[in-house]
């Protein structure tokens, strides 16, 4: 068998494992494989088929690894409304509850639930209608107020 057909054959039984694991990383191999196989094709000597393919594979790999790293850091989805829904929406509290020491907190129907509400800093803590800025867990952040 030719050296481009088993590099053609290790190149797609990485990209069937990859369908199941869903990282990508198998499939930058993969693509390090199929450069591989472009030298065989055009005669390259196996020290140079290898060369290829763990240049490519190695340059693919890190490619993702740099794009994925920046990804998660770019946003937060505690206050981004393109994430959460709830960012943005108006609820009324009918009264605080202020202890020393804690942010006033209150108990509120949203979306025809008891919902945890927290003031969010710098709010002057009376009873009206105040926007969510904010989702921590099962608590929504509230700012704003009565106009």
């Amino acid at each position: 068998m030719a050296d481009w057909v088993m590099w053609l054959i290790m190149a797609a039984t990485l990209v069937i494992v990859e369908l199941f694991t869903g990282t990508f990383y198998l499939l930058m191999v993969a693509i390090g494989m199929a450069a591989g196989a472009l030298v065989a094709v055009s005669g390259g000597a196996l020290w140079a088929q290898l060369l290829a393919a763990a240049i490519v594979g190695a340059s693919a790999t890190l490619t993702l690894r740099q794009r994925r790293s920046g990804k998660s850091s770019r946003f937060e989805a505690a206050n981004d409304p393109n994430i959460n829904l709830d960012i943005g929406q108006t609820v009324a509290v009918p009264a605080w509850n202020e202890q020393p020491g804690a942010h006033p907190s209150a108990r509120v129907m949203y979306r025809g639930a008891q919902w945890d509400v927290e003031l969010a800093p710098g709010h002057a803590a009376v009873p009206g209608v105040f926007k969510i800025v904010e989702v921590r867990g099962s608590r929504l952040i509230l700012a704003g107020g009565p106009a």
